[in-house]
């Protein structure tokens, strides 16, 4: 059984303390565009300018900056799909720690590429199921497993993030955010909610990676029988029990896109505010499509660009040449 835990703001304050001297503070912008079209203030968390591309350093420096001297001397594992795997293997390099990354053969090539390239070792195996246990069987023999999202330090290094947007915007009233296995979900929650508590929260998946709408609707967290979606950074096999609690604690609802509409997204993004951005991030515009009536001209909607690494080999294959 998972062990049971909770983070505070508290938390989340002094891991934004603790990682500071390794992370970007990322810029937070309005969008007179995207205002216009939802009838709306919208502004773009620009997290895809953090180091390595994502969100995940945050969550990464905190956890491995608390290791033990014994636990450093061990090294690192860590699973993930994409963006984790290279800030885990960014902040082992940074703090000269070996790590070992284990990840399932679809990985796109520039995620292997980049985490080879931060000096981390690769596990590859075929499914994130078989990442997972390969894993565990690592933590057993005496690495320290940094898991990608069910972790207090990881969660509260991922909610630096909300920190910053309170600081930056007085008037938020909404945000939207992506959801994998939930730790990003939880920390910015915390964060927010601590900060600004009658801020409105809402969570968004793809179809194909959508454990967390699974697990809300059965009540109980669910397996995914395998992961279809092209946002392949939010392919986690389940939600944990500590996610799916924040997520009914905190979320208004969780809305569930299409892979083609957070590519539409993700075009409009790229031609109208030139931030390129991963399915993984851009499905939070498609959202907020979805959501257009539920906000007005008085609200103040943030839409939090998590990740931008996406290969241009796969960008052009997703959106093919426009025949005319």
């Amino acid at each position: 059984m998972a062990s049971q835990f909770t983070i505070s703001l508290d938390d989340v304050i002094a891991a934004s303390r603790r990682i500071a001297p390794y992370v970007k503070r990322t810029p937070l912008v309005r969008s007179s565009f995207l205002s216009d079209r939802l009838g709306t203030n919208v502004y773009l968390k620009q997290e895809i300018l953090q180091k390595t591309g994502a969100f995940k350093v945050r969550g990464a420096f905190n956890k491995m900056l608390t290791l033990t001297e014994v636990e450093r001397a061990a090294g690192a594992v860590a699973v993930s799909g994409g963006n984790h795997a290279q800030a885990v293997a960014y902040a082992a390099r940074t703090l000269g720690i070996n790590a070992v990354i284990c990840m399932p053969e679809n990985t796109p090539k520039n995620y292997l590429d980049a985490t080879r390239g931060y000096g981390a070792q690769i596990a590859l195996v075929p499914t994130v199921w078989d990442a997972f246990a390969e894993a565990d069987r690592l933590t057993r023999l005496g690495w320290a497993n940094v898991h990608p999202f069910n972790d207090p330090l990881v969660m509260a290094g991922q909610g630096t993030l909300g920190l910053e947007i309170t600081e930056d915007l007085a008037d938020l009233t909404d945000v939207i955010v992506s959801i994998g296995g939930g730790g990003f979900m939880g920390g910015v929650s915390t964060a927010i909610k601590g900060r600004l508590p009658d801020t409105r929260i809402w969570g968004v998946e793809t179809e194909g990676a959508d454990c967390m709408a699974r697990a809300l609707a059965a009540g109980n967290v669910v397996e995914m029988p395998a992961i279809t979606s092209i946002a392949k950074t939010l392919g986690a096999p389940a939600a944990s029990e500590e996610t799916l609690e924040l997520a009914r604690r905190y979320l208004e609802s969780v809305t569930v896109v299409s892979d083609r509409e957070a590519l539409d997204s993700l075009v409009l993004l790229l031609e109208r505010t030139k931030l390129l951005t991963e399915p993984a991030a851009s499905c939070t515009l498609a959202a907020a499509e979805r959501l257009r009536d539920r906000f007005g001209p008085d609200r103040h909607v943030v839409l939090i660009l998590c990740g931008g690494n996406i290969a241009i080999s796969d960008l052009c294959s997703y959106v093919p040449p426009d025949p005319k």
